[in-house]
């Protein structure tokens, strides 16, 4: 790595891309050097619009570029495997857009990829490294509202998104799960590690997607959680952890909150606000600084989003996928969803 700011190369040119590079920017100790698209031209605006001095009309050339320091892979999450193992075989140190990829098997992929070669590789979890939720699991491991019992969390969007839009495609990794049900799913083991049991439901769509899905997460110590996401309705995206001794309730937006209201018996409530000088809640900056500071640490894994927390992430949302009936073409016929894990 240069001895100056840390060089990132953008992978992709959508929305999420140019949202993180707006973040990105605007940081003193990050430069972006390079951005790659499908075609050249997307490239090319992208590059104008943001002042980056490389653009490149495929994913080999910006993998192949020593100058980059870290890729930023943005593409639709059926590209994951593909675009971020590209870049790791290349020497490239990666940050993948959550969900980390379509199943488990990709997962393990990567990270194997990454370890093998002794490279950096981070889920782009950027609730993970929220500062006000780190405040919030700091406080649970502290024990202000006890053992945690339970923990609710929601996210659903009203839609209506038709059936070529991608989060109705099989081929893009359509459904609520997968691009929504993950937060939920986060959010839970955050707190509580990996469940034991998982049961679920869904309303599927006439392509084979979740339109909706609703799952009970179970641990052996006996606590529960209740998760749910929906892309044909539009929920608070509110989070709520309850222990013996209290509770936490997160309003709205509960990934990147704004706040949260801390519950202890026999105490009056209180309330806990986002720090002004931390920027807006949808800054993107403090995983891109949590990589930067990993990448300088000479880390290969970021302590906030550990490899092994994004696995066992995604072996749940196998597990979900497997009660509700959902698979995509680029699921192994042979794999087994849900290895470790059984109905409850």
């Amino acid at each position: 790595m240069a001895a100056g700011g840390v060089r990132w190369g953008i992978l992709a040119t959508g929305g999420i891309a140019a949202a993180f590079t707006a973040d990105l920017v605007g940081l003193p100790e990050a430069e972006v050097v390079a951005v790659a698209s499908r075609t050249p031209a997307s490239a090319a605006a992208f590059a104008e619009r943001f002042r980056i001095p490389r653009a490149y009309g495929d994913r080999a050339a910006l993998a192949a570029d020593e100058d980059v320091d870290v890729v930023y892979v943005a593409t639709p999450h059926s590209a994951h495997r593909a675009a971020a193992g590209l870049c790791l075989e290349a020497g490239r140190n990666v940050l993948c857009e959550k969900p980390f990829t379509l199943n488990l098997r990709e997962a393990e992929e990567l990270v194997a990829l990454a370890r093998g070669r002794g490279r950096f590789l981070m889920e782009a979890m950027w609730m993970y490294c929220n500062p006000l939720v780190r405040r919030l699991r700091r406080l649970v491991e502290d024990g202000a509202i006890g053992e945690v019992r339970t923990v609710q969390a929601d996210f659903g969007l009203a839609g209506p998104f038709p059936p070529a839009h991608r989060l109705r495609d099989p081929l893009q990794g359509g459904g609520a799960l997968l691009d929504l049900g993950v937060y939920p799913v986060s959010f839970a083991q955050l707190l509580l590690g990996e469940p034991s049991q998982v049961e679920a439901h869904a309303v599927l769509s006439a392509e084979g997607v979740d339109l909706q899905t609703g799952a009970l997460l179970a641990w052996d110590h006996g606590a529960l959680a209740s998760v749910h996401c929906s892309v044909v309705c539009g929920t608070g995206a509110t989070a709520s952890v309850t222990g013996a001794r209290g509770r936490i309730d997160v309003p709205g937006g509960f990934f990147h909150p704004d706040r949260f209201v801390l519950h202890r018996d026999g105490r009056d409530p209180e309330e806990f606000a986002a720090d002004p000088a931390d920027g807006p809640r949808t800054t993107f900056r403090h995983e891109a600084r949590e990589v930067m500071r990993a990448l300088r640490a000479g880390e290969t894994e970021s302590p906030l989003v550990p490899l092994d927390g994004t696995l066992a992430v995604m072996r749940t949302l196998d597990a979900i996928r497997d009660r509700i009936g959902v698979r995509y073409p680029g699921d192994a016929p042979e794999e087994d969803p849900a290895p470790g894990l059984v109905p409850a």
